[in-house]
């Protein structure tokens, strides 16, 4: 986070018209990185990400005027990217061709053909594990794990009760440790 973003500051540049473009200017350059990352996550290629993370700030920005700040900025921009991610996803499995019994094999020669992916073998490895979980548990840990987000900041965003969010990164995990012993 850069030392000059102030929350509060921001807010009150948006709320006039004049200082509007400045304020968003400063809130794209806040939160593009940890956002990209977070989509980048969720859709694996580089290409979709920064195509998803453009529509989170147009979606944003044309939606700036009905952002009330009783969510932090952060907690929004989360949801506009995860309903984005979850758009982006629903529309590719429903055009995939893929087997449906395997539409992860898809997601996989993907990323193995990234050329922006610079990952090890371990980290490809958790990056398949991952592809087997279900959505919300995929969510759940990249939070958690990845942007290290506490259950209460996850519950604000994705409206779902702490104890859920537990759960559901218990289980993930306990997935993602089978499919590794299995690998190996």
């Amino acid at each position: 986070m850069t030392p000059s973003y102030n929350e509060k500051e921001i807010l009150a540049l948006l709320q006039q018209e004049q200082t509007q473009k400045e304020a968003f200017s400063k809130i794209v350059a806040q939160y593009s990185e940890q956002l990209y990352w977070q989509i980048r996550r969720m859709v694996l290629s580089h290409e979709d990400a920064n195509d998803l993370l453009q529509n989170t700030f147009i979606k944003a920005w044309t939606n700036i005027d009905y952002f009330r700040g009783e969510a932090k900025l952060s907690t929004w921009l989360y949801r506009i990217a995860l309903n984005e991610c979850l758009t982006f996803l629903n529309k590719q499995r429903a055009s995939s061709l893929v087997s449906i019994d395997e539409p992860e094999a898809d997601v996989v020669t993907k990323l193995e053909g990234d050329p922006y992916f610079s990952g090890d073998e371990a980290q490809l490895l958790l990056q398949k594990a991952l592809l087997t979980l279900p959505e919300k548990q995929r969510l759940v840990f990249n939070l958690k794990y990845y942007q290290e987000m506490k259950y209460e900041e996850m519950s604000n965003i994705l409206g779902t009760s702490v104890g859920a969010l537990k759960a559901s990164y218990h289980h993930a995990v306990k997935k993602i440790e089978y499919f590794l012993k299995d690998s190996f």
